[in-house]
C-alpha cells in the first residue's frame, strides 16, 4: 500500500507443509505477520513501481521520476547561447 510517499509491505509467512519425505532440522526465519513501512523520496516514480516475488525474495523497482533526472538547459550568453548539463 502506498499512501503519501509511504510503502507499507505486510505478509505472512506459514509453515512450510510438512512432507513425509522431507524433514525440517531447523528453521531460523520467524513464523507470524508482519509488516514494513518505508518513506519514498519525492524523486521516486511511484505511479510506476514494480514488483516481484520468487524463491521468498520480494523485489521492489521504484524509477527515478523524469522531472528529477539531470537535462540540458540553453543559457544566453551576450548574443550567442550555450548549453550545460546538470
Amino acid at each position: 500500500m502506498l499512501e503519501r510517499n509511504m510503502l507499507t509491505v505486510k505478509a505472512e509467512r506459514r509453515p512450510v507443509a510438512k512432507s513425509d519425505d522431507v524433514q525440517m532440522e531447523l528453521s531460523e526465519r520467524p513464523l507470524g505477520v508482519f509488516s514494513r513501512q518505508i518513506m519514498l523520496a519525492d524523486a521516486l516514480d511511484t505511479e510506476h513501481i514494480q514488483a516481484g516475488f520468487d524463491a521468498g525474495v520480494l523485489t521492489l523497482r521504484i524509477p527515478i521520476s523524469e522531472r528529477a533526472k539531470p537535462r540540458k538547459i540553453s543559457i544566453g550568453v551576450g548574443s550567442g547561447h550555450k548549453e550545460i548539463s546538470g
